[in-house]
């Protein structure tokens, strides 16, 4: 044989293995989506409606209020980040488990307003879900029966990222006093995560605020009787300036609402 029918010999072979390579690939392998889901387990905690009630760890206060009560969820410690994660939104599903899921795939997002507590009394495999490095939900009960059965345990879920749907802007809630001012951050859209803030009075430049405990932000300044705007950054690097969103007579346990930040 020559050395040019050889050279094409090779050269169908090569198409012909290429071809069929790429018709034994269906379009589920490309899906992104499917890539993006990683695996955890879940359980539930039992309070009134079916709701988490209690404060929590990101600091939110009254979960009702802050409209997280049904939907919200604490993450074990290497989902939490030290209070980083609160206000994230998770798309969370129940897998592997014809007994305890709910039939159909369903899935329920759910919004981050706690810290799940590792208890190194209890084996990680047996009662301390928490602990490090588990990755590990604790939800309401409302949002938990969405996916899986009120009877079951802890169950096997799958879980992945996804943007925060809000109604209105972002809340500012004005705590402390007047040496040691605080800003509580909710109802945040698209990441849900505020990884900084900046405030700034009518009589001063932008200060930046160190985060007290989840989303609970603080700085040692005196700025009652000036307007109050801000600057919120997020977890993927965009930010938004609300100005002027606490007028200058604002009193301490006020909430005001901003500007949102959205994906464009």
């Amino acid at each position: 044989m020559s050395s040019s029918s050889t050279i094409q010999a090779a050269f169908l072979c090569f198409i012909l293995l290429q071809t069929a390579i790429f018709t034994s690939l269906s379009y589920d392998d490309f899906d992104p989506s499917e890539d993006e889901w990683e695996s955890a387990t879940a359980t539930y905690i039992k309070e009134a409606n079916g709701s988490i009630i209690t404060e929590g760890a990101c600091g939110y206060g009254d979960l009702h209020k802050a409209t997280y009560g049904r939907y919200g969820t604490g993450l074990s410690t290497i989902l939490f980040n030290k209070g980083s994660s609160c206000g994230a939104c998770y798309e969370v599903r129940c897998v592997d488990h014809v007994k305890w899921c709910q039939p159909g795939s369903l899935s329920v997002v759910v919004t981050v307003t706690d810290f799940c507590a590792p208890n190194y009394g209890l084996s990680s495999d047996y009662g301390g879900w928490c602990n490090f490095p588990r990755q590990h939900f604790e939800m309401s009960e409302a949002s938990f029966t969405e996916i899986a059965v009120k009877s079951a345990d802890i169950v096997p879920i799958q879980y992945r990222r996804v943007e925060c749907e809000r109604d209105g802007g972002m809340r500012f809630t004005v705590t402390g006093n007047a040496n040691f001012y605080q800003v509580l951050i909710t109802n945040v859209g698209l990441d849900g995560e505020v990884m900084g803030i900046k405030i700034k009075g009518s009589r001063t430049g932008w200060i930046p605020m160190a985060r007290n405990w989840g989303q609970l932000w603080q700085c040692n300044i005196n700025l009652k009787g000036q307007s109050l705007s801000f600057e919120v950054s997020t977890s993927s690097g965009k930010s938004v300036t609300s100005y002027n969103v606490a007028p200058a007579n604002w009193q301490f346990g006020q909430t005001f609402e901003g500007k949102q930040i959205y994906n464009y």
